[in-house]
Formats: C-alpha cells, structure tokens, sequence
C-alpha cells in the first residue's frame, strides 16, 4: 500500500525533454525527438531527475519538499497494472492476441523505439507502460520480493545492479508482463532502456 502516495509522468520521458534539461541526447533511435530517450543509465536517469526538480522548483512549479525521481519497483509495478491483478493490466491475454494495441515489443516494433503514446494508455491513463522502452526503476535488484503486506516499500538499500521493467521493443511480448523484471549495473547503457 501506498499511502504517502505519488504521481507518475503520462508518457515516458522523451528524447526532446531529456534534451531540453541536459543538453544532450545519448540516444541510438534519433530523428524524432517525441520517441522515448534511451542508452541513458540509471545514474545518468537520477541525474536528469535531481537537474528537473532544481529546475522547476527555482521556476515555482514544483512545491517544495516535491522532488523528480524514478519510481520504487512496487511503485511501478502498481502503476504499471492499473489496479488490476493480471498479467498485463487489460487482461491475462494468454494467446497475446491484445497486446499489440498496448505494446511494442519484438514482434510488432521493426526492432526500433517508437514514439511514446501510440498504444492504449493503462487502466490510470498511462502510456508505454508496457513494451517501447524498458523503464529503470529506483531499487536494487533482489532476486526475490519479500513476504507479507507491506507500506510504501522500496528495495534494498544495497546491491550490485538496478531493476528495470515494462518490457521494451527489443524483447518478446511476455516480458512486457506487469510483474516481469530485469536488471543491470546503474552505470551501464542499454539501447532497449529508458525511463
């Protein structure tokens, strides 16, 4: 459970506005800057996020004690679902007949990212939760969720790499699952992983 609550951006953060608060686009999949950013790593995502709250709180749009940042995993996860208990939160889509209307992912991507809010928004009215890019997470990873009920959880407070999750163009339409996870060392870049 959540209770402190949070807010989620609408779309995944795009090359256009990581370029507009860095400077600079990493990107592999240039050419329209309304596609998702991408081979950023978690430290680089972190970074971005610390530069837009500072941003935007000495413009006066962000209160203060509001802060940018990635979401927990539980967070994602919860978001990603949309309240359902699924296996994708418009269904379990067990022939994986519906998802092509909410995901790019290998099959129907041309192996490429696409740019974001293409496919059906989630139950919250968010896009490319699943498939597009694959998102990076705050947590380390864990191979295993703990237990029980638990209040605004967050991962471990140490470890060797990040989590990422939602899937991404690059993988097969299981893995855009809400419960699907991955994971890599903050300081690395993928070209399937973004945020």
């Amino acid at each position: 459970t959540f209770p402190l609550g949070s807010w989620m951006g609408e779309f995944e953060v795009t090359q256009r506005e990581y370029e507009k608060v860095t400077g600079s686009n990493p990107s592999c999949f240039k050419g329209d800057p309304s596609r998702p950013v991408e081979f950023v790593s978690w430290d680089e995502a972190t970074a971005f996020c610390a530069r837009l709250t500072q941003t935007e709180f000495l413009a006066g749009r962000l209160p203060a004690g509001f802060a940018y940042r990635l979401p927990t995993e539980a967070e994602f996860e919860y978001t990603c679902r949309a309240g359902t208990t699924n296996r994708f939160s418009f269904g379990d889509d067990l022939n994986y007949s519906q998802i092509p209307d909410y995901a790019w992912y290998s099959e129907n991507s041309g192996l490429t990212s696409h740019p974001v809010g293409q496919k059906r928004p989630n139950g919250f009215g968010l896009y490319d939760m699943q498939g597009n890019v694959w998102e990076w997470c705050s947590d380390w990873y864990l191979d295993h969720y703990l237990g029980g009920a638990v209040e605004q959880p967050t991962g471990p407070a140490t470890g060797q790499t990040r989590v990422f999750r939602g899937g991404g163009w690059d993988y097969r339409a299981s893995t855009c699952r809400s419960a699907y996870r991955n994971n890599v060392s903050p300081s690395q870049r993928r070209l399937y992983v973004g945020f």
